[in-house]
C-alpha cells in the first residue's frame, strides 16, 4: 500500500513529462494526485488507532545491505501523510491556468515531490528516510527557480544551501548512529539508549536540520524569500507540507532518541520559539507584500509547534501535531487567496487592492474564515492546536507560556490588518473595481479547505484519535529515561529548563 503510494506518482511524474500536450498533462496530473488521496483514505478506513505499533510495514533488501526499502506508518506518519495527499489535487489545481511554461515538467516535479514527501512519512529505515528527505528538494528547487517570480535564482539557490547545510551535520550524526548501534532500522533506533555525551552532538547535528526545515528563528530567512518567489502551488506545498517535516523530525528522531539530550535543550528551544513568536510578528506587521506577510505568520505558528513538542507533556505534544495539520490546511488556503487576486491584477502588494468585498464578496468570505482560522478563533482548526499546545507549554514553563501566548494577540494583529486593507475600504483603482468573483475552478478548491478547518474546528479527533497512541509511547520512553516524572500533564521534568 505505502509502495504504490510512492511509486504511483512517480509513474504518473513519467506520463506526465512524455506528454507534449498541457491540457492532457494537467489532467494526468490532477487523476493521478486523486488516485494518491484515494490511497491515503484507504489508510486512514484501515488503520487501528488504539496502538502505538507501526501498521502496513513492508520490508525488502533491493540495496544490497546498505539499507533496506522499510516502509510503515503510526498515527503521526497517517496525519501527516493524509495532510499531504489532501494538499497535492489543490496545488495542482492553483497553477491550472497561471502556469502556461513547460507544464508537463512543471507537473512532473508536484507529482515527483508527491512521492518523495509520502516516503519521508513513511520510511522506516534511517538511510532511506534520509534520502528521501533531501530528495525532495531538488523538485521544490526547480518549482522555485523555473516557475518563480523576479529574483526566483536567488530565492531557489537560498532555499537549497540553507536545508543541505543543516542536513549535512545530521547526515554526520546518523553515521555514527549506525555504528553506534548497529543498524538503520528506525524503531529500533528510538528504543537504543544513546550514551547522553554522545546525544548532545546527535541532538544538535539532527536540530541543525529540522531547525531549518521548520523554520526556526534566526535560520529562518529562507523561507520569505522562497514563498515570494515560488508560484502560488509551491507555496501552498511548501507551507502545508514541507515545513512538516522538521516537527515530524523531532517527533520520529530527537524526542524518542535523544531524551535526555532533548530535556537539556529544552531552554533553547523555549527562549528560540519565543523570540520566533513576537519578533516575527512584529516583522509581520511590517510587510508590504501579501505572500511574505502569511509566510512570516508561518514562522510564528511554527514555534508554537516546537515549543508544544519541547514541552514533554501529552497536551504539548497532541497540540503540536495539531497545529501542524491546522497551518497545512491553513496557509495553503491562504497562499491561494493570495493567488486568486494576483492572477488578476499581477501584483501581491497590499496598497494596491481595497474594497474587494464590494465587487468580490464571495472572495471575501472564505479569505475572513482563513484568516479567522489563522488567529485560532474558537470553532476553527487553529483554535483547538494552539490551545493545547499553549496548555502543555504553561504546564512546563509560565515565562515561556505568557510570552507566547501574545502571538495570539499579535497573530491577530496583523491578519485581521491584511484582511482589512485587501476586503475594505473603497476601491481606488479601475482595474479592482473591474476584478470578477471566484471561478468554478477556485470554488473547487476553496470548499474542501474551508470543510476541512470548520470541521476540525468542531470535531478535532479525525486529528487526535491516530495521534494519542503513539504520543502516549513517547511519553512512557521519556518517563524511563527519567526525562519527565510522570505522563501527565505537568511533567516535573528531571532536566532543563521548568
Amino acid at each position: 500500500m505505502l509502495s504504490a503510494m510512492i511509486l504511483l506518482p512517480l509513474v504518473g511524474a513519467a506520463v506526465v513529462g512524455l506528454l507534449g500536450d498541457a491540457v492532457r498533462a494537467r489532467w494526468v496530473a490532477l487523476l493521478t494526485t486523486l488516485a494518491v488521496l484515494g490511497l491515503a483514505l484507504g489508510l486512514w478506513a484501515g488503520f487501528d488507532t488504539s496502538t502505538a505499533a507501526f501498521q502496513y510495514v513492508e520490508r525488502a533488501e533491493p540495496f544490497g545491505g546498505l539499507f533496506s526499502w522499510h516502509l510503515g506508518i503510526d498515527g503521526i506518519g497517517l496525519v501527516l501523510i493524509l495532510l499531504s495527499a489532501f494538499l497535492m489535487p489543490f496545488a495542482i489545481l492553483a497553477g491550472w491556468e497561471s502556469v502556461r511554461e513547460r507544464v508537463p515538467e512543471y507537473l512532473a516535479a508536484f507529482l515527483v515531490m508527491e512521492a518523495f514527501i509520502i516516503g519521508v512519512f513513511a520510511a522506516l529505515d534511517l538511510i532511506l528516510f534520509y534520502v528521501f528527505f533531501e530528495a525532495g528538494l531538488i523538485p521544490m528547487y526547480l518549482i522555485i527557480g523555473v516557475w518563480g517570480g523576479k529574483r526566483r535564482i536567488y530565492a531557489s539557490y537560498k532555499f537549497f544551501l540553507y536545508t543541505l547545510l543543516g542536513s549535512v551535520l545530521m547526515l554526520l550524526a546518523m553515521i555514527w548512529m549506525v555504528r553506534e548501534a548497529g543498524t538503520t532500522d528506525i524503531p529500533a533506533l528510538m528504543a537504543h539508549d544513546f550514551p547522553l555525551s554522545a546525544q548532545r552532538w546527535l541532538w544538535l547535528g539532527f536540530f541543525a536540520s529540522f531547525a531549518v526545515k521548520m523554520p526556526m528563528w534566526p535560520v529562518h530567512t529562507w523561507l520569505p524569500d522562497a514563498h515570494v518567489e515560488a508560484p502560488t502551488a509551491g507555496s501552498m506545498i511548501l507551507a502545508g507540507v514541507l515545513l512538516k517535516m522538521g516537527g515530524y523530525g523531532f517527533l520520529r528522531f530527537s524526542l524518542p532518541m535523544f531524551p535526555e539530550a532533548s530535556a537539556e535543550f529544552v531552554g533553547l528551544v523555549f527562549a528560540l520559539s519565543m523570540v520566533a513568536v513576537v519578533y516575527t510578528s512584529l516583522v509581520a506587521l511590517a510587510q508590504e507584500d501579501m505572500k511574505k506577510l502569511i509566510a512570516y505568520s508561518s514562522v510564528a505558528h511554527m514555534a508554537f509547534v516546537t515549543g508544544g513538542l519541547f514541552a514533554l507533556n501529552t497536551q504539548g505534544l497532541e497540540g503540536a501535531m495539531f497545529v501542524m495539520v491546522s497551518h497545512g490546511l491553513v496557509s495553503a488556503a491562504l497562499f491561494f487567496c493570495v493567488g486568486v487576486v494576483y492572477d488578476r491584477l499581477h501584483t501581491r502588494e497590499i496598497a494596491r487592492y481595497g474594497g474587494l468585498a464590494t465587487n468580490m464578496p464571495r472572495y471575501a468570505l472564505f479569505f475572513l474564515l482563513f484568516t479567522l482560522a489563522s488567529i485560532a478563533l474558537p470553532g476553527t482548526s487553529g483554535f483547538v492546536g494552539e490551545f493545547l499546545a499553549l496548555m502543555g507549554i504553561f504546564s512546563a514553563s509560565s515565562l515561556a507560556g505568557v510570552v507566547m501566548a501574545t502571538g495570539v494577540i499579535l497573530g491577530a494583529a496583523y491578519m485581521l490588518w491584511l484582511y482589512a486593507r485587501v476586503a475594505y475600504g473603497r476601491i481606488v483603482h479601475d482595474d479592482v473595481r473591474a476584478m470578477p468573483d471566484l471561478k468554478p475552478r477556485e470554488w473547487a478548491v476553496m470548499l474542501p479547505l474551508a470543510a476541512s478547518v470548520l470541521w476540525l474546528g468542531v470535531n478535532p479527533g479525525p486529528v487526535l484519535a491516530p495521534v494519542r497512541a503513539p504520543v502516549e509511547s513517547l511519553m512512557a520512553r521519556l518517563v524511563e529515561r527519567g526525562v519527565v516524572a510522570d505522563a501527565s500533564l505537568s511533567p516535573a521534568r528531571a532536566t532543563g529548563a521548568g
